[in-house]
């Protein structure tokens, strides 16, 4: 697999025209922002709508699954679109909605029922992979039940956030912990605090697949242009060409205002990245 750079799932701001955006400037890959599988068993629109797939953009889907009757269910009717690219496990959300009902960060330990979830989807001929914590709190890392994850899980890929759910943004990430899973042979994508080309070679040269990048894609959508190596846009051509992406989503699939107004508040605010970069306003 050639090093790829994905763009994280967001909440209320990975809709079509973020992610339309950034694969303009640099991402190999999307991803809709978490939604869970129940929800879109029910048909609830809100949640139809942030799974929508209505452009060019290469795009998995992201849920919550809590088991394989939900799962089965929403396969059995689901019509992909052309740039469909699976769907991702949310194997990471640190909300204690989500753990208390087994899912998130809870999942991390329950191995065969994540198998069984994969092979599930990939039985329907669609690519699957998992998004995953270091565990639910430091204990459940220092245990290393995401090893056991990913040695015992078929998935296409993992995509490791290097904090355990029980840590803010304000702990570090832990790259310490990608040797390891990359001597597992599967393919590791990382993730957590992806801002800088030193960081990535790093993690180039421990052996990971790809990043994947969330915040700092926010506030600068051409991110992936920039650890790539190229120039990139200028934000104030960034802030333009988002204008007219949510417009035209607004039109065709109900686009929210909130995201549009997430966006913006945040666009440009990079300021670690853009003065080691010479990114212009």
């Amino acid at each position: 697999m050639t090093f790829r750079y994905m763009l994280a799932p967001l909440e209320d701001t990975s809709d079509n025209a973020l992610r339309e955006l950034c694969f303009n400037h640099g991402a190999d890959l999307t991803f809709t922002e978490m939604t869970r599988l129940r929800s879109a068993v029910d048909e609830n629109k809100s949640s139809l709508r942030k799974i929508s797939i209505i452009n060019n953009v290469p795009t998995q889907i992201q849920f919550a699954v809590q088991n394989e009757f939900d799962l089965k269910k929403f396969l059995d009717k689901y019509t992909p679109s052309k740039n469909f690219k699976g769907i991702n496990l949310n194997l990471g959300c640190p909300s204690p909605q989500l753990i208390n009902l087994g899912m998130g960060c809870a999942m991390i330990k329950r191995v065969s029922k994540v198998n069984s979830f994969v092979k599930l989807i990939q039985s329907y001929g669609y690519g699957a992979s998992v998004k995953l914590r270091l565990g639910l709190n430091a204990y459940e890392k220092k245990m290393k039940s995401y090893l056991n994850l990913i040695n015992d899980v078929d998935a296409d890929f993992f995509i490791v956030h290097a904090r355990h759910g029980a840590e803010h943004y304000e702990a570090s990430a832990d790259y310490r912990v990608f040797p390891e899973m990359v001597a597992t042979g599967k393919k590791i994508i990382a993730n957590g605090d992806i801002d800088s080309i030193r960081k990535v070679n790093l993690l180039k040269k421990i052996g990971v697949s790809g990043v994947m990048v969330g915040r700092a894609a926010v506030t600068d959508p051409a991110i992936f242009e920039r650890l790539k190596g190229l120039k990139g846009a200028s934000f104030d051509e960034l802030r333009s060409e988002y204008s007219i992406l949510s417009e035209k989503y607004f039109e065709t699939n109900g686009f929210n205002e909130k995201y549009k107004e997430n966006v913006l508040k945040r666009l440009g605010k990079n300021k670690k990245f853009s003065e080691e970069n010479n990114v212009q306003g």
